[in-house]
């Protein structure tokens, strides 16, 4: 994903259920052994400004809802 998109902030792959998932928060399932998708919105203090859980295909941040919510909160501020 790095690769590719050429981020520059910390991507989480790979974590381990449930030990992994409980360290962020994120829900995940005994039965199929998942972490559910989890999206976070981190600010420069790296502190959580906002999440958002999903159990099924309703409910992601996609890329222009995280940037339209920053850019909303960086108005905020000043």
């Amino acid at each position: 994903m790095i690769g590719r998109t050429g981020a520059s902030f910390p991507i989480g792959y790979g974590l381990k259920v449930p030990v992994d998932a409980d360290r962020v928060g994120a829900y995940w399932e005994e039965h199929r052994g998942i972490i559910h998708a989890t999206n976070f919105t981190l600010g420069p203090d790296r502190k959580v400004l906002q999440a958002c859980y999903a159990t099924g295909p309703i409910g992601r941040i996609v890329a222009e809802d995280a940037l339209r919510s920053i850019q909303g909160a960086r108005k905020r501020r000043n």
